[in-house]
């Protein structure tokens, strides 16, 4: 894995003269957690970073700069219960970042067992997903992961107000397509490198 953020934060911890534990102490975090961040196992949320660059005296875009860096290959999920939405999007998403790992699922649970083991960096939901709502999916993978950028693809414009109570970043209109992934990918709340054209 790639992991610059690990190094440039055990970097800056070392450079300011500080202990993983004295660090650990000024963050009100545990030392393993600092331990973890140093060695690549788990990125730190926005706001755990933007309390380190005030501790350690350094501009945070560095560290979210390193963050966005630190996957190789970003995981982003597709859910959607049509297989004809699913394969068609599937083909979409890999011409857009063709430098992330991209994995469709039809059902909500599969993508939940998902992303329990792997870090998801995108997930794309269907709003109408039969019995099950994308927006409890949305709420439930951001409970796994808060780093999780959330976009819905929906056919129903309406959703829209629904969809933003849920902490997504993104909403898009069937059929999915690269120019209006493209635009969804702006803005992006965790920014991650995934090989496309803009980034």
């Amino acid at each position: 894995m790639n992991t610059p953020f690990a190094e440039t934060l055990r970097s800056l911890r070392t450079e300011a003269g500080l202990s993983q534990r004295e660090l650990s102490e000024r963050m009100y975090v545990t030392r393993p957690t600092i331990a973890r961040w140093e060695s690549g196992l788990r990125l730190p949320d926005a706001a755990m970073i933007a309390r380190l660059s005030e501790v350690l005296g350094v501009d945070a875009n560095a560290l979210l700069t390193a963050a966005a860096k630190s996957d190789e290959s970003p995981n982003v999920i597709l859910v959607d219960d049509s297989k004809v939405v699913l394969t068609d999007g599937l083909s979409v998403l890999e011409e857009v970042m063709p430098n992330a790992t991209i994995t469709g699922f039809i059902w909500p649970q599969e993508a939940i067992e998902y992303a329990k083991i792997t870090r998801i960096a995108l997930a794309i939901l269907d709003i109408e997903l039969g019995s099950t709502s994308g927006l409890d999916l949305c709420r439930t993978l951001r409970e796994i992961n808060p780093r999780t950028n959330v976009m819905f693809l929906t056919a129903y414009a309406e959703y829209s107000l629904d969809a933003w109570s849920t902490g997504a970043c993104g909403f898009m209109v069937k059929p999915i397509t690269a120019d209006s992934v493209r635009e969804q990918l702006k803005n992006l709340r965790y920014p991650f490198m995934y090989g496309g054209t803009g980034e």
